[in-house]
């Protein structure tokens, strides 16, 4: 895996909701808000959705995802936020622990993980000038 900027890991192990975005097999979008724990050694965004909701369902079949996680600021100068480009599948033991370990309330209710593998990352942070982009990409296999 290409090294990931501390400073795009930063980012994203800071917040903890993500905008989930999806398409239905015509290519509809449809998008999410979830809670998400980040495992900064595997580079992985664990979430719970029932198998039932609309984008679980988009994502057993299409597993392309986009994510957009945002600091909200009326303060340009502060403006900061990440789009990922992913792919979705179930998560496994080690992802769940990670999971319950930052939303530990969360082990009493039934669980249905998710993980995205993120093959591509651009982070957008005004703190480092206007405009500032750090961009992270999957190495090709």
């Amino acid at each position: 895996m290409a090294t990931i900027d501390p400073r795009i890991a930063k980012f994203i192990a800071k917040h903890h909701v993500l905008t989930l975005a999806t398409t239905d097999a015509d290519g509809a979008p449809y998008c999410a808000n979830c809670f998400y724990a980040y495992d900064k050694e595997r580079n992985l965004l664990i979430f719970t959705s029932d198998s039932a909701t609309r984008h679980a369902g988009h994502m057993s079949t299409d597993n392309r995802v986009a994510v957009s996680i945002v600091l909200e600021t009326r303060i340009v100068g502060r403006v900061q936020g990440v789009q990922i480009c992913g792919r979705a599948h179930k998560a496994d033991g080690a992802a769940e622990r990670r999971y319950l370990t930052r939303f530990p309330y969360a082990a009493v209710a039934p669980l249905t993980l998710w993980v995205i593998e993120p093959t591509y990352i651009k982070l957008t942070d005004n703190t480092l000038g206007f405009g500032k982009k750090l961009i992270w990409q999957q190495e090709q296999e």
